[in-house]
């Protein structure tokens, strides 16, 4: 019954962190900068959990530009934003380079043995505070073209790819970290523009895991997404037809606070579609939820396996990788680019 993605307050794994780690609803740790100091450190913070429990997936958000944990020994990631202006407009250069970018983010990680990076971002860069260059493009086809060659670099690596923000964070201004959006657009508007990557991967089957936005589509539905049954079941699972694993987006933030204490956003986020849902920087919250809520006793997203690594990555083998060596040369190009 795995169900929740917890994370942890430091270098290591607490005696409490061990116990809540062992409950079977947990099936996952999401790591942060905190828990990053240097990269042998994370590999033996990653042994630790292993040891604990070698079926947990362990996932980061590690998308390039400012959100990227981990540093020292790590490549800079550019921010997915500056791939085309670095490549001058050249779409057909800069697919090449999106797909050498998401193999490096991909590579570097499995290396260390996390599983899985929250990544792409698909929005469309639109008046988002809390996207920007995270987002490839202001065009959706852009962002469509150039996330399907990041997940292509990802999927050779061996790296599953977690589409986000479903359908689209990118038209709100707000950030739903800190408050609660709300896009007053019309159905047509949103499904034509900001959904477009999401149904363009999904007909291709390159999407395994889907998060969705907690923004309220207000003209639409008066439920946040992460928390909607017509956007995670009637739109995702219905009319897209997506098979894979719906993580909500961090329960700990403003925008999921529509749903009111843990124990309710817990529950609204499952009875809505979500498969495993995130509880990021509140140990007191994910105490809550393991002592307090009824948790579905069936069990969750069959399709979990498919979130695992298909390729498996030994560092130093990774060193003498000419790709990897390439890729790095590529993303300092890159970086150069937008500095200037």
């Amino acid at each position: 019954m795995s169900y929740l993605m917890m994370d942890l307050a430091g270098l290591t794994v607490s005696d409490t962190e061990t116990a809540q780690l062992l409950q079977p609803q947990v099936g996952g740790v999401i790591l942060f900068s905190r828990n990053f100091a240097t990269k042998e450190q994370l590999v033996l913070l990653i042994k630790q959990l292993r040891k604990i429990r070698n079926d947990l997936l362990i996932a980061v958000d590690h998308e390039g530009g400012r959100v990227q944990r981990f540093t020292q020994g790590f490549t800079h990631i550019p921010a997915m934003g500056d791939i085309l202006p670095a490549a001058k407009n050249d779409i057909a250069l800069a697919k090449v380079w999106a797909k050498e970018c998401g193999y490096l983010m991909a590579i570097e990680l499995l290396a260390c043995d996390i599983d899985l990076s929250f990544a792409p971002v698909l929005d469309v860069n639109g008046i988002s505070e809390v996207i920007g260059k995270r987002s490839f493009s202001a065009d959706p086809e852009v962002v469509s073209q150039l996330a399907e060659c990041f997940i292509a670099g990802m999927n050779d690596a061996g790296m599953a790819a977690v589409g986000k923000h479903f359908p689209g964070h990118g038209s709100v201004a707000a950030d739903s970290h800190i408050a609660m959006p709300v896009d007053s657009r019309t159905r047509e508007q949103v499904e034509s523009f900001d959904m477009l990557p999401f149904k363009q991967l999904i007909d291709k089957q390159l999407l395994n895991g889907v998060m969705p936005a907690h923004v309220v589509y207000d003209k639409i539905d008066d439920q946040p997404a992460g928390f909607s049954e017509y956007w995670l079941q009637t739109v995702l699972r219905q009319q897209l037809q997506f098979n894979g694993v719906i993580f909500s987006d961090d329960l700990g933030m403003k925008g999921a606070s529509f749903a009111g204490d843990y124990v309710g956003r817990a529950q609204a986020a499952l009875s809505a579609g979500c498969d495993m849902i995130l509880v990021c920087n509140d140990p007191a919250g994910v105490a809550t939820l393991l002592n307090e809520f009824q948790w579905p006793e069936t069990e969750p997203f069959a399709n979990a396996k498919t979130l695992k690594p298909q390729v498996a990555v030994v560092m130093n083998a990774l060193e003498q990788e000419s790709r990897w060596l390439n890729a790095i040369e590529l993303t300092k190009k890159i970086n150069a680019a937008e500095l200037n």
